[in-house]
């Protein structure tokens, strides 16, 4: 039998202690809408087998005190309210630091260790097909002695399935919450794979559509280039963190085979993390052709512009000179077409030839004058 008290965490002195405690008031919305389930699955495993699934966390703790060691409850939480937080905490002496940092959905990919238990912060990723984007969710997990808790703040990654596959496998499962942290770890970095596939596509599609021109190209270039900056927040904390973990392998006595699972795991996170930062220098480099481009087509645009207004140029030239060379022969009948009686030239016996000659005299010489400086 179990002792009623809380586990002790780095040689603290436990809590007092606490009876079962009746699970936190369901919430609701403003409209009365009832919530979704908080605690998704609770259940109590001994030797990799499945003895228990309590309804409430109560029970759960009840249940857990009752087998003999070398059991395990594995509780997964969906948004829990801050109650059922402090509830785990005083049962399982979770330091009140994480608690803080669970009940935030904001955190960095981190590992902490609080005396025996773990506190491990880590970002799944999914590839959404329709809009072409990737979305990020949080997951945070409290690994202690005897307990594995998992408090999502998102959809992904599917902790059904890693329950499922761990419960057909109960040979690792009765390694113990190392064994579940692992295959946590396991499905959050194969999650990345189809991550990295669709957006491999994106950019391919991105290339095609630089040399095209299309315009909307460099918005697309730039939300990728935000999602792979959240992507290489998500796995470079991950490589360090599996790197910590198995730097402490002989310290805390982990099985050999469990090893050999998170240095599988490390180095496929290895891969996505250099796959990520090759996707970045891509992406800078496409984003730089890009411009390049869009400038030679701005620089072409201006050039038929110029050669278009030079043209321009041309014609009003040539319109000017005529304008001006009509406006001679105009100007003279104009004049000699007033009717004024004291006007010299209308006696004169030359005075039409003379009239028609300086007008011919004009015109041409204003031709000449054009013709000279390449207006006509």
């Amino acid at each position: 039998m179990r002792p009623a008290g809380g586990r002790a965490n780095g040689g603290a002195a436990p809590p007092p202690a606490a009876g079962p405690r009746a699970p936190a008031a369901p919430r609701s919305d403003s409209l009365g809408t009832p919530p979704a389930r908080t605690v998704v699955e609770a259940a109590v495993y001994r030797d990799g087998h499945r003895v228990a699934t309590p309804g409430t966390l109560a029970a759960t703790y009840r249940r857990l005190r009752e087998e003999a060691d070398g059991s395990m409850a594995w509780i997964g939480l969906h948004r829990p309210s801050e109650a059922e937080l402090v509830s785990l905490a005083e049962e399982f002496d979770l330091h009140k630091l994480a608690i803080e940092d669970a009940m935030e959905a904001h955190q960095r990919p981190k590992l902490e260790r609080y005396g025996d238990t773990l506190f491990v912060v880590l970002r799944a990723a999914r590839y959404l097909d329709a809009p072409e984007e990737v979305e990020f969710d949080e997951l945070h997990i409290f690994v202690g002695p005897d307990f594995v808790i998992t408090v999502r703040h998102g959809t992904a990654p599917d902790l059904s399935a890693v329950r499922r596959r761990m419960e057909a496998a109960p040979e690792l499962l009765a390694l113990g919450p190392e064994a579940v942290l692992y295959a946590i770890l396991d499905a959050v970095v194969d999650g990345y794979a189809p991550v990295v596939a669709g957006v491999q596509n994106d950019i391919d599609e991105i290339e095609t559509e630089v040399f095209r021109g299309d315009p909307e190209v460099s918005r697309r270039i730039y939300e990728l280039a935000r999602e792979m900056v959240e992507f290489q927040r998500a796995t470079r904390p991950l490589v360090v963190m599996l790197h910590a973990l198995m730097a402490g392998f002989d310290k805390y006595g982990t099985d050999e085979e469990l090893q050999r699972y998170l240095r599988d795991v490390a180095d496929h996170v290895t891969s996505t993390s250099e796959r990520v930062d090759g996707f970045r220098s891509a992406l800078a480099d496409i984003l730089a052709v890009n411009a390049t481009l869009v400038t030679q087509q701005q620089n072409a645009e201006m050039r038929a512009l110029a050669e278009a207004g030079f043209e321009q140029n041309e014609e009003i030239k040539k319109i000017s000179s005529w304008a001006a060379i009509l406006f001679a022969p105009t100007l003279v009948g104009t004049i000699y077409g007033m009717n004024f009686e004291d006007m010299p030239e209308l006696s004169w016996a030359f005075g039409y030839p003379f009239a028609i000659g300086l007008m011919a005299v004009v015109c041409v010489s204003l031709y000449l004058v054009f013709k000279r400086r390449d207006w006509l």
